[in-house]
């Protein structure tokens, strides 16, 4: 089993830059696909950023050349870079992980605004 917990979440300035931490407990965290997911008030959760335990990325349209998913399997720690954000961004982030069952951290806002 795995627990998830996010941090890095805030309020930043359209332009602005976060970085989302996911520090995962439990072990052979090096074999789960990883990802992020958001929700925004009002709309359904949706698809971020994935990467698998071989390296292979996927990105939302919206996202891709902003965003930057990664991770450290020393750290049990998956991140995600994002740069030149939007006020369409704000949501709820979520780190998510699976292997034969999907786990979901507890999320973390991003609010970005003037």
């Amino acid at each position: 089993q795995v627990q998830l917990v996010e941090s890095g979440g805030g309020l930043v300035q359209p332009g602005g830059s976060l970085r989302l931490s996911c520090r995962a407990s439990g072990s052979a965290f090096s074999l789960y696909a990883v990802g992020w997911y958001r929700q925004a008030p009002r709309k359904a959760r949706e698809l971020v950023a994935t990467l698998t335990n071989s390296g292979n990325t996927n990105y939302a349209d919206s996202v891709k050349g902003r965003f930057t998913i990664s991770r450290d399997n020393t750290k049990r720690t998956l991140y995600l870079q994002m740069n030149s954000l939007k006020p369409e961004d704000t949501a709820v982030y979520y780190c998510n992980a699976q292997r034969r069952m999907a786990y979901w951290g507890q999320g973390t806002q991003v609010t970005v605004s003037p």
